[in-house]
C-alpha cells in the first residue's frame, strides 16, 4: 500500500502522468456562470426574441392599420401606416379586450382573436381598399 502524496505547492509541478489538482473555486464559478447564462438566455428568448424576429403579437388600437400575412390558422399581424397601400391591409375598427369571442365584431368585419402574454382580445378589422 502506498501513501498519498502531499498536496502540491504553487512552486511544485506535478510529476509526469499525475493530474494537476483541480481548483475548487473555478469549478464553482463555472457552475454559477452556466446557470446565469442559462437564465439570461431563457429571459432573452421569452422577452426579446419574438420582437427581434418580428413574430411578436400586435395589440393594435382602434384606428390603427395592420397587415395580415401567413396562414389563416396562425396569421402574423404587423402595425403599418394606413396610407402604405400594402396588400392585406386592414383598419382596426374596434378592440374587444378580455375575450376570444369573435362574434363581438359586427357583420362584414374580420375578427381576429389574439393573446399577448396574459391579455386576450379580439381585433375587429375592416379591409382597406388597395390604392
Amino acid at each position: 500500500m502506498t501513501t498519498p502524496s502531499a498536496p502540491f505547492t504553487p512552486e511544485q509541478q506535478p510529476a509526469p502522468g499525475q493530474p494537476a489538482p483541480a481548483k475548487k473555486g473555478s469549478a464553482i464559478f463555472k457552475k454559477i456562470g452556466g446557470v446565469v447564462v442559462a437564465i439570461a438566455v431563457a429571459v432573452a428568448v421569452k422577452l426579446g426574441l419574438p420582437h427581434l424576429t418580428g413574430d411578436a403579437l400586435v395589440h393594435a388600437k382602434a384606428g390603427e392599420c395592420v397587415t395580415l400575412t401567413g396562414p389563416d390558422d396562425a396569421p402574423e399581424v404587423e402595425t403599418v401606416d394606413c396610407s402604405s397601400g400594402k396588400a392585406d391591409l386592414f383598419k382596426v375598427a374596434k378592440v374587444n379586450d378580455n375575450t376570444f369571442d369573435v362574434n363581438t365584431c359586427t357583420e362584414g368585419q374580420t375578427a381576429l382573436a389574439q393573446e399577448l402574454d396574459s391579455d386576450k382580445f379580439v381585433l375587429c378589422l375592416e379591409e382597406v381598399a388597395a390604392k
